[in-house]
């Protein structure tokens, strides 16, 4: 959670921040509007926004180390979550910790659909009912398709696009409503 959103859940303005914690103003202002990665701060300037806060340390600095990773690197980490978890752990662990919306609202729109695309088919395939909480997001759809990388090889190799037509035919109805292609998401290694 970045610090903006830690001084909204604890509805405190950042004036009262700096007065709390004991960390100028200034630096604060610098953090919150980007100026300055909070990652790059002192430990002590870390400690005392977390004691003011009433948060750990690495809640303060975890959002800032989150990095964006290659979608197909993303895709074979959910497939391995899921593999390693199983359907039901994954399903209420990915719900609990509102992964989809917190994707979405970092505007990474693709790992989003993922996700809630993986809870939909493992909600399908279990004969459990989707969880409204997305229902808002099961209307969004990327704007072109995204094919597995393998696909997207063989069609280049081939120099034709069949094997994207073959793809997108055989694709997972859930992953195809947003345009992601997924045609395997169980036999991972």
């Amino acid at each position: 959670m970045n610090l903006n959103e830690l001084l909204k859940q604890k509805n405190m303005t950042k004036y009262k921040l700096s007065k709390n914690s004991h960390v100028p103003f200034a630096t604060i202002s610098d953090i919150s509007t980007g100026k300055t990665n909070i990652k790059n701060c002192s430990v002590e300037t870390l400690y005392k926004l977390a004691q003011a806060l009433d948060v750990s340390m690495e809640a303060l600095v975890v959002d800032s180390m989150e990095h964006r990773s290659s979608f197909d690197i993303f895709k074979s980490n959910v497939c391995h979550r899921v593999h390693d978890m199983g359907d039901m752990d994954f399903i209420i662990d990915t719900l609990e910790t509102d992964r989809i919306r917190k994707l979405y609202q970092k505007q990474w729109y693709p790992e989003s659909l993922y996700t809630l695309a993986m809870v939909d088919y493992l909600s399908r395939e279990n004969d459990l009912p989707l969880c409204n909480e997305y229902n808002d997001l099961r209307f969004a759809k990327l704007r072109k398709p995204i094919y597995p990388s393998s696909v997207v090889v063989m069609s280049i190799v081939a120099d034709n696009d069949q094997p994207k037509k073959d793809s997108y035919t055989n694709a997972i109805p859930e992953f195809k409503r947003f345009n992601i292609i997924e045609n395997e998401v169980r036999n991972v290694y």
